[in-house]
């Protein structure tokens, strides 16, 4: 008997080598699980692009969202794990476990992962004619006021709603949330003077900071960014140590074998030092990871970092997705 079930797990573990080393011999669908047109959405096509090239096999990207991503995240963890099906997600991946009281997956063992992305900044912006015109202003300005000024978050998870809860922590000072459905519709509230600021993600602010629609204050980054010169960082207008950038990871279903794994990885890496995909990015104020970030550790790390940093933060709040 036993030397029966050897001989079956030598044949079953040459047949995952045999397909391993066949992968990919079909298209692979990446899930985002987030509508389309949306940032997330625009970084999963161009990645997909990018990574079709040296797989030799399309890359076709699927939207499935709801749920502050966790619908879309919840079936690329039940996907049957070949590699056929991964997911691209951001940094929700590191929130949701602490927003959700009711998650029917591990963020940290549900997945296989493949590599971190992209990053992208967050800029601190306000209505076109708010009085203050420095960084250090403005938090004078809410201090001063608190509750008076309104602060514009995209929901519950949302990158502006992460960036909002950090910069408030950060000067002992709240404001008045107003929750919107999307980004597209604070935009235009910001620039029609109907809200006073908000702290999204560069690719969604970028259009209107460069009109001079919306004044900035900062981008969240270490270094300033050569989309906006002229901004500088926070740690340089006065917030000391206040980064926060919105990274996408790839992630693979648990137990995919390591053999696909790898090759997801290693066109993942030539995918982000890909000149053409980095111009791409650049124009919607996105930058790819550099290729030592494009790793299965690196992602990790980087996902177990930030549901540790982000946790204490979303309790103190008490700000909880149903």
């Amino acid at each position: 008997m036993k030397r029966l079930i050897t001989s079956l797990a030598i044949c079953l573990a040459t047949v995952t080598s045999v397909a391993a080393q066949n992968y990919p011999s079909k298209p692979i669908t990446m899930y985002v699980p987030f509508a389309a047109g949306g940032p997330t959405d625009s970084v999963a096509r161009l990645t997909a692009e990018a990574m079709s090239k040296s797989l030799g096999q399309q890359v076709l990207v699927e939207n499935l969202p709801g749920a502050g991503g966790t619908i879309g995240s919840s079936r690329a963890a039940q996907a049957t794990p070949d590699g056929y099906t991964i997911l691209l997600h951001h940094i929700g991946m590191s929130t949701a476990p602490t927003l959700y009281r009711k998650l029917d997956f591990d963020p940290t063992t549900a997945f296989a992962p493949i590599g971190l992305v992209t990053e992208a900044p967050m800029t601190i912006v306000a209505r076109p004619d708010f009085k203050a015109t420095t960084l250090a202003e403005l938090i004078a300005t809410i201090k001063a006021e608190g509750e008076g000024i309104t602060y514009a978050n995209a929901g519950v998870g949302a990158a502006s709603h992460l960036c909002g809860m950090l910069f408030m922590s950060a000067i002992d000072k709240q404001m008045t949330t107003v929750p919107y459905k999307g980004n597209g519709p604070i935009m235009t509230d910001l620039m029609g003077s109907q809200i006073d600021m908000t702290c999204d993600q560069a690719t969604n602010t970028a259009g209107a900071l460069k009109a001079n629609q919306i004044k900035g204050y900062a981008v969240t980054s270490p270094e300033r960014q050569k989309a906006f010169p002229n901004l500088p960082t926070a740690d340089e207008a006065g917030l000391p140590k206040f980064e926060l950038s919105v990274w996408h990871g790839l992630y693979a279903p648990k137990g995919t074998p390591p053999d696909v794994v790898a090759k997801l990885t290693s066109a993942l890496q030539v995918a982000v030092q890909d000149p053409a995909l980095q111009q791409r990015l650049d124009a919607i104020a996105t930058f790819p990871v550099t290729k030592d970030k494009a790793t299965p550790q690196a992602l990790q790390e980087r996902l177990n970092s930030e549901i540790a940093r982000w946790r204490p933060l979303i309790k103190a709040a008490g700000q909880f997705a149903d």
